[in-house]
């Protein structure tokens, strides 16, 4: 039963090209909202150079820079992803941004009226910080808006896959700090056939705009180092993962093999403890 639903996630949640007219159409709303001037070198930030992976420390992201970012750098926006089959944005039907209770940084039980699940998995913490490209990613984007979500340690999406459709957790909205941040605590995803594992994201211009599901200014894509994923999936209920992530490469990802660089998330903890997850949104 769950094999159907693996067959269905890897026929519609294939990419950029499959999901060209939806990603045209967010470009147009990107445009509209002032982003018309982007730039194209690299980012710089002031959050340090990735580090090599180890047994509890696995980092990787080219949003984080030298610690001298220059006034005058520029840096790429996050790249535009597709939102994939089951965004609960209200693009696809369900609308799950405009229901009481999904501003919150706890994301793993399902809260309002769904059943009440609460998600299962190794702890992580997301933290997302969204930042001004034009600046060189040197100013923070305060109130500003991100919505998450990602699937559940056995690779299933609240609302939409069979078993949780009346379940809306590992969704939730946060307004973004002083510092541009978002932290939102959550589970380790599984990973399903087809796909790298990842957690998508929306960044909206205010709190108003996300909650009313409307103007979407930026949508893309986190990406999970693989050491980190092998490590995780060894433990209980990820077996499905392990078989999964086997079959997969980031380099034949529908997603992240035209580049991951500014995707891939910086992963520090372990299993016992629980993981944080870290990325820069230039957007």
């Amino acid at each position: 039963m769950h094999r159907q639903h693996d067959d269905e996630v890897h026929e519609h949640d294939r990419g950029l090209g499959h999901d060209l007219p939806v990603l045209a159409r967010r470009r147009m709303i990107g445009l509209m909202a002032g982003a018309g001037m982007i730039p194209l070198a690299g980012c710089t930030t002031d959050e340090g150079t990735s580090a090599s992976s180890s047994t509890n420390t696995s980092s990787a992201s080219s949003a984080a820079g030298s610690s001298g970012s220059s006034s005058s750098a520029q840096c790429a926006t996050i790249p535009e992803e597709t939102a994939g089959p089951f965004p609960g944005d209200g693009s696809g039907g369900v609308n799950v941004l405009k229901e009481s209770g999904v501003v919150r940084d706890d994301i793993t039980g399902s809260f309002g009226d769904s059943a009440g699940g609460t998600a299962q998995g190794v702890p992580l913490t997301v933290t997302l910080t969204v930042v001004d490209a034009a600046s060189g990613c040197g100013t923070p984007k305060k109130g500003a808006a991100v919505y998450i979500w990602h699937c559940d340690r056995e690779g299933r999406y609240s609302l939409y896959s069979e078993g949780v459709t009346d379940e809306n957790y590992l969704r939730g909205v946060q307004e973004t700090d002083d510092r541009g941040r978002v932290t939102f605590t959550s589970v380790f995803p599984g990973c399903y056939a087809g796909r790298w594992p990842h957690i998508h994201f929306e960044v909206y211009g205010s709190l108003a705009d996300a909650t009313a599901a409307e103007a979407i200014t930026n949508t893309s894509q986190l990406a999970f180092p693989k050491d980190v994923c092998e490590t995780v999936y060894a433990t209980d209920g990820y077996e499905r993962s392990v078989r999964n992530l086997g079959r997969l490469s980031l380099e034949r990802d529908g997603v992240f093999s035209d580049g991951h660089e500014q995707q891939m998330a910086t992963l520090r903890g372990d299993v016992t403890d629980g993981y944080t997850a870290t990325l820069t949104v230039p957007v």
